[in-house]
């Protein structure tokens, strides 16, 4: 039965690698939507025009709240929402009261951010961790107020996946992300980006084409030590 904050170290690394992905294909751009049609478009040095869009809910500033997208009195068309009822059956299933409660306090939430768009990164995080979509897109929709979604199209789904980049994946995401169990956070990315994952003690050894990764853990599953072996398996 994970938590919310288990969820977050559940997407976390691979979600990371789809926003690279992600930014190094549509480049520089401005983006629109029209959820009447439904369209999500990116404008710019790559246009694109999304297969699937999925809102998820928005954070706003002067209730301090995030607000699922399947609790908007505005309504929306169903496929627009079905990740986030998917989102919402999780939560009741496994008691998790951030996804299945319709408004969440900022406050609520871990640490108490203030920042919209940290809440709606949050809930994108959880999103991804139990709907296996990991490309999302969040933007100001007015007031201050923060959308949060998921996007498909072909050119988002990653290639296979090479040393190089496992190597930044993990080594940049240590860096720059927040993850609250190191050795959960590894694992889930090795296991969802289809990869070796090997545990021996404090050890953890992830392994793909013709790279592998050692990772050495602390008791409170923090990592103390990595190296990347390149031409090996």
């Amino acid at each position: 039965m994970p938590t919310f904050f288990e969820l977050q170290d559940d997407a976390a690394l691979l979600s990371f690698e789809h926003q690279l992905h992600l930014s190094e294909t549509i480049g520089e751009h401005a983006w629109e939507t029209d959820l009447a049609e439904p369209r999500f478009s990116f404008t710019g040095s790559h246009p694109l025009t999304c297969t699937r869009v999925h809102l998820l809910g928005s954070a706003a500033p002067g209730p301090k709240s995030w607000l699922w997208a399947w609790a908007n009195p505005s309504g929306y068309r169903d496929e627009i929402i079905e990740l986030a009822l998917a989102v919402r059956a999780f939560g009741e299933e496994h008691n998790v009261p951030e996804l299945s409660q319709a408004e969440i306090p900022f406050d609520a939430m871990p640490g108490s951010p203030t920042d919209p768009a940290h809440v709606t990164a949050l809930m994108m995080e959880a999103t991804k961790a139990v709907t296996k979509q990991w490309t999302g897109y969040q933007g100001p929709v007015g007031g201050g107020t923060r959308a949060g979604f998921l996007i498909e199209h072909p050119e988002f789904v990653l290639p296979a996946p090479a040393g190089p980049r496992v190597s930044r994946v993990l080594q940049q995401g240590l860096a720059d992300l927040h993850l609250y169990d190191h050795r959960r956070a590894f694992h889930a990315y090795a296991v969802n980006r289809g990869l070796g994952a090997q545990h021996n003690g404090p050890q953890m050894y992830i392994s793909g084409p013709g790279f592998s990764v050692s990772v050495q853990f602390n008791p409170q599953n923090l990592v103390t030590a990595m190296s990347v072996n390149m031409g090996q398996q």
